[in-house]
């Protein structure tokens, strides 16, 4: 029977890894919980699963927890944009943790991976992007070279192993329930509720349900193709202006301003006095100049057919996502209101 089988989640604390569990929780499934620290049991309350230690640095720890295991969702993955050092803080633990899990998973037995990678790994010098145009030929930046790197290593490790692997590239996930401290996509709302966006940056992310992005895991697992790799986003991506738009529309009283137009030149020197500052503080910049040469102007839009015709995905709205995700965050005391 079906639900007499084991999943694991690893990352299973974090913001699709919590959201996951809930999901294969509520569809009868034995689900294995997986975190890097056990401390923490808020995530888990009430929820009805086995939660285990295991680390995606410590290869030994991830064949303990996929023991039994017949489907693993090697979600864990360090996802930031900013580090001190990210060739060692981001690129380096992600390729080790690719090769660790899918290693393990491997000794342990198990049949089938869904691995989580990001739409980072996609080419964008076509818009729409799809899944057939391969990598992404942008090397500026360590966590997308590490999402593209680890990808390809994951499907040649697994075609070695001989274990089903099928990769998921979710967008900006957002929604569902999430825990402090919020994951980039979360808390770039939370900026905006917080009116931390003061200058228009040209930027745009694909925002996607992460409770369509777990379902769409789910269907990975069930219906995708061994070696395939299947887009978990909306098609078009929304500015960050538009985004404000919606929360002005949403929240009056909190008089969020639009953000204001700067020429480009202005916007890179802001972004390299703020990475200065991290450099001292140690706190990720709210721009960088990476993210203004890398981001500014990009559209991250998506041809869906593939998701939607094999997996039978179906993404949210993205303005229903938005407005439900800004609600999330006020009713549950994430953001720091300022009304004047």
């Amino acid at each position: 029977m079906e639900n007499q089988q084991l999943s694991l989640v690893n990352g299973a604390n974090g913001h699709l890894g919590n959201n996951l569990v809930r999901l294969l929780i509520s569809k009868g499934l034995r689900v294995r919980a997986s975190v890097r620290s056990i401390g923490n049991k808020k995530p888990f309350e009430g929820l009805d699963c086995e939660v285990v230690q295991s680390d995606i640095a410590d290869k030994q720890s991830l064949v303990r927890a996929l023991q039994g295991v017949d489907t693993f969702y090697a979600v864990g993955a360090v996802f930031k944009l900013w580090a001190k050092d990210p060739q060692k803080e981001i690129y380096d633990v992600n390729i080790r943790g690719t090769r660790s899990m899918i290693e393990a998973a491997a000794e342990a037995g198990v049949k089938r991976i869904v691995y989580v990678s990001s739409i980072a790994a996609l080419n964008y010098t076509t818009i729409p992007a799809k899944e057939s145009y391969g990598y992404n030929p942008d090397r500026r930046d360590m966590y997308y070279n590490s999402k593209n790197d680890g990808e390809q290593l994951a499907f040649k490790l697994a075609k070695e192993f001989n274990i089903e692997l099928v990769a998921v590239l979710p967008s900006a996930m957002i929604g569902g329930e999430a825990f402090a401290p919020l994951n980039v996509s979360y808390n770039i709302l939370r900026l905006i509720l917080q009116k931390q966006i003061p200058v228009e940056t040209d930027i745009a992310l694909n925002w996607v349900d992460v409770k369509d992005v777990a379902e769409g895991c789910y269907l990975a697992a069930t219906k995708g193709m061994s070696g395939e790799r299947y887009i978990l986003a909306n098609e078009t991506c929304t500015s960050i202006k538009d985004t404000t738009k919606i929360a002005q529309q949403l929240f009056p009283e909190l008089k969020i301003k639009l953000p204001l137009a700067v020429p480009k030149p202005v916007l890179f020197v802001m972004a390299w006095f703020m990475e200065l500052a991290s450099k001292i503080n140690g706190k990720a910049p709210l721009l960088s100049v990476k993210d203004i040469a890398m981001f500014s102007g990009l559209q991250q839009d998506f041809d869906l057919t593939k998701s939607r015709k094999e997996l039978g995905f179906n993404p949210t709205n993205t303005d229903e996502v938005l407005k439900e995700s800004m609600h999330y965050l006020i009713k549950h005391q994430l953001v720091q209101l300022k009304i004047f």
